[in-house]
């Protein structure tokens, strides 16, 4: 199967900018590029900040935007994003027992699992018990099946400070639930702004440019946030038989086309 994952659209009330971005042109041209190249992809997974202020007239905005997607969206919830505002948008996003925006998408090569991990008052994230019991349940019933994460805020620190900061909080029970399991394939993240790539646990993971902002690749103890503005991106993912292959795509940077020749005069 084939899906497209992007994140971190941060979008605005039209007609503003964001850090000197036009947010809603980026977003445009990521939906324009996935529908002229990746028409074929069965859905998108948004892994969270959809908006970056969390009101209605943006979610109202993107809505709009991705209705010119030849796929249907599934949304994951991100710090910037607000539960009330987007469920008012998008009132068929599901809800788990407790009204938080987990749910299970059972799909030809096995279960993708939505997790919330927004936390009231900061940007860090959070499971509550009452999400973690979710996920065990879930993770449960799963069985034998391939598992596939989907959460805003990453449990792992990166080696940037500033992000590592507002990664998940208390992650303890979160590793027991998922290093329990030997049938999770892949963890996919949002929050950061960056294409990186790499293993957790024994459970690889990535995460990939935002269609909006990026953060300075700086590594160390004293990083601080700084906001670049680099080319956006989204991934185009196929999975197979447990297999697992992300294709991270710069789409500003498409074209123009040359057919390669190996013996050409122009090659060194």
């Amino acid at each position: 199967m084939k899906f497209i994952h992007v994140t971190d659209p941060h979008i605005v009330k039209p007609g503003k900018t964001l850090f000197g971005l036009d947010v809603h042109e980026r977003l445009a041209k990521c939906i324009e590029s996935i529908n002229a190249n990746h028409a074929d992809a069965e859905f998108c997974i948004w892994t969270g900040d959809i908006v970056h202020w969390g009101d209605h007239e943006s979610y109202h905005h993107f809505r709009d935007a991705v209705s010119a997607l030849g796929m249907p969206s599934h949304l994951v919830m991100g710090n910037h994003d607000k539960r009330e505002s987007l469920l008012d948008v998008f009132p068929d996003t599901p809800v788990d027992a407790n009204g938080f925006v987990q749910y299970a998408l059972d799909v030809s090569e096995g279960r993708f699992l939505i997790l919330d991990t927004v936390q009231a008052g900061t940007h860090s994230g959070e499971l509550c018990d009452a999400r973690l019991d979710w996920l065990e349940a879930q993770l449960a019933e799963a069985s034998d099946r391939s598992v596939y994460i989907f959460m805003h805020h990453p449990p792992m620190r990166v080696g940037m400070a500033g992000m590592d900061s507002m990664r998940l909080a208390g992650v303890d029970r979160f590793v027991e639930a998922v290093t329990g399991c030997d049938n999770i394939q892949h963890l996919f993240c949002g929050h950061l702004h960056r294409p990186i790539h790499g293993s957790w646990r024994g459970i690889p993971f990535s995460t990939l440019r935002a269609t909006s902002h990026a953060f300075k690749l700086s590594l160390g103890p004293d990083y601080e946030l700084v906001t670049t503005k680099e080319n956006p991106g989204y991934a185009v993912v196929l999975v197979k038989d447990g297999a697992t292959v992300i294709h991270d795509h710069s789409y500003l940077e498409e074209g123009p086309e040359f057919e390669y020749k190996r013996k050409s005069k122009d090659s060194a």
